[in-house]
């Protein structure tokens, strides 16, 4: 319903450009003569921009409330963060770990996180000051915003920059996904700014201090999204290379000096930073959490084009993981076997990603300087910084493309790319006419006005009650999420006195393996502690392990689980 109160909006933006395009013009002139006078300063706007994020999140929590993790990544996640509040990268491997084995998460050669550490960092900063990781969360956001705001200065004027750094608020920072859950999303996005708004930097102003934050970005990157924070990085790279030897001898000399020193460093510190990280939890600096991960458990080829692994039969213990393995993940490798089955998941993906990062109102300006690129907006009337910015989101994409799985935050780091690419339509479609009507002025004029609109709509959307769907992964138009089934367990545990183990028994076929199992890092003292059903004797073993608890046993296939006591029926 948002999404289509959203596309009127624009219907009836578009119709009064036709009729009435200089509607509100002396108030737009306030505005914008504001915006100018604010973008000048631009480190005040980066801050503008960050702060608004975090006051805006804050604003909602009664609307939004603090999220539940829900998905096994953010159990993962959150696993790294606490691993990391226990002064280590790490865990031992737990004496029971047959029955805590599960998703996106090793027990051998140690217990620990398959992710890269940089949402983890986040988490865990968010709870080391305050107690909770979702400040971790929102902290991240707004650290994104303000990245955003900080990189469109680099390619273009300060206003416009402050604009992008806005809507980014308005669409990231309050809703969807990145801002209710532990998902993650916001650390590349921050890599892909540092990145991107250090490239036109240093061109313009040779400064060691733009290569340091190149570096700082291709390092985010490289502990976020791995291999396509590696695209991004690589074109970037390329760029800067292909500048440099354009240079002059002189100048050539200046820039190696007090560019590529800097860069190297940091680079290299990055490098050797992660590198430790892997070998802690792997034991080789050169192979990762996520590889380990696989190779133990995997079927499932990572790109379009390879073939299955065979069955990891021997290290698929319960029920749940062969669910997701040979099940859920199956179906999507063997929809994109044929060329019509990929052609309609690459649909399925462009549609999520569209909902995701523009919505129908930042696709506006998008189609509007196609439908008039004739009039000043084509290839060959670009500049040299807008064909950089397309052919980079372009690739990217491609990337994204033959990746056998694909989710919004995967594209993460060309966040920024995206609201680039936005405000140049917008830049053009605002001097378009139609018979001497400035309707492209009052189009681009209506865009901020009804993004801020719809999130005042999305706010007062349940008091409204205004329809909107549900997803695992919801964007600025779905609904919050909805608690999962162990959450009501573990809350109705946490107000039962004493420590607790409880036993999940998986029905085959229930498909409710999400989140049932999660521990933090030192398994032995937390106080709810989750393992599958792994029949009657090793649950012995593992009763026996934790004798003095209070035992549970809840089967995970019920639509209401409840937690009922445990006996050993063979032990009488």
């Amino acid at each position: 319903m948002l999404m289509l109160i959203e596309t009127a909006l624009i219907v009836v933006a578009i119709v009064v450009s036709l009729t009435s395009a200089n509607l509100g013009s002396r108030w737009f002139e306030h505005v914008e003569s504001g915006f100018r006078n604010v973008g000048r300063r631009r480190t005040l706007s980066v801050l503008i921009v960050g702060i608004s994020a975090l006051a805006a999140r804050a604003v909602v929590l009664p609307v939004q409330p603090v999220p539940v993790p829900q998905v096994d990544d953010e159990f993962s996640h959150l696993l790294l963060a606490d691993t990391l509040l226990h002064g280590r990268l790490a865990n031992s491997t737990p004496p029971m770990w047959v029955h805590f084995e599960t998703l996106e998460v090793n027990m051998q050669p140690t217990y620990a996180s398959v992710y890269p550490p940089m949402q983890g960092i986040f988490l865990a900063t968010g709870r080391f000051l305050t107690g909770q990781p979702f400040v971790g969360v929102m902290l991240s956001v707004a650290v994104m915003c303000g990245a955003i705001c900080w990189m469109l200065q680099g390619w273009m004027p300060g206003e416009w920059a402050l604009l992008g750094g806005l809507l980014a608020v308005m669409r990231f920072a309050v809703f969807g996904y990145w801002a209710g859950s532990y998902m993650g999303g916001a650390p590349a996005a921050i890599g892909g700014a540092l990145a991107l708004g250090a490239l036109p930097r240093i061109k313009r102003d040779f400064r060691a201090r733009d290569a340091v934050i190149l570096g700082l970005g291709f390092s985010v990157l490289a502990n976020s999204r791995p291999y396509e924070g590696f695209v991004l990085s690589l074109l970037v790279g390329v760029a800067l290379l292909r500048w440099l030897i354009q240079q002059r001898s002189e100048t050539l000399r200046s820039a190696l000096t007090h560019l590529a020193v800097p860069l190297l460093v940091v680079v290299t510190i990055g490098g050797v930073a992660t590198g430790y990280y892997f070998w802690r939890i792997t034991g080789n600096p050169l192979r990762t959490p996520y590889q380990v991960n696989w190779e133990t458990y995997g079927m499932m080829p990572k790109f379009v084009w390879q073939s299955l692994r065979p069955r990891q039969t021997a290290t698929l213990r319960n029920e749940a993981l062969k669910e997701f393995y040979y099940v859920w993940e199956y179906a999507t490798y063997a929809s994109t076997r044929t060329f019509t089955g990929l052609l309609k998941e690459w649909a399925i993906r462009a549609g999520q990603d569209w909902a995701f990062y523009l919505g129908p109102i930042l696709s506006l300006p998008l189609f509007g300087a196609i439908a008039t690129a004739p009039y000043g907006f084509t290839w060959k009337q670009w500049d040299a910084n807008t064909r950089f910015l397309f052919l980079s989101a372009a690739t990217v994409a491609a990337g994204l493309a033959v990746e056998l799985f694909s989710y919004p935050h995967y594209a993460s780091p060309i966040t920024c790319l995206i609201i680039a690419l936005v405000l140049l339509a917008m830049r053009h479609l605002r001097a378009q006419q139609y018979r001497r009507n400035p309707f492209g002025l009052f189009l681009t004029r209506s865009i901020p006005a009804v993004c801020l609109l719809m999130l005042i709509l999305r706010v007062a959307a349940v008091p409204l009650h205004i329809p909107m769907g549900r997803r695992v992964l919801p964007t600025f138009y779905d609904a919050s999420r909805e608690n999962i089934p162990s959450y009501s367990v573990e809350a109705r545990l946490e107000q039962t006195p004493g420590q607790h183990l409880v036993i999940v028994q998986y029905p085959s076929g229930s498909e409710h393996w999400m989140g049932w199992v999660h521990n933090g890092a030192d398994i032995d003292h937390s106080r709810i502690v989750w393992a599958w059903d792994m029949g009657a004797e090793k649950n012995r073993e593992l009763v026996e392990y934790f004798s003095g608890r209070r035992v549970w046993l809840v089967n995970a296939g019920d639509d209401t689980p409840v937690p009922r006591q445990y006996f050993d029926e063979t032990s009488r």
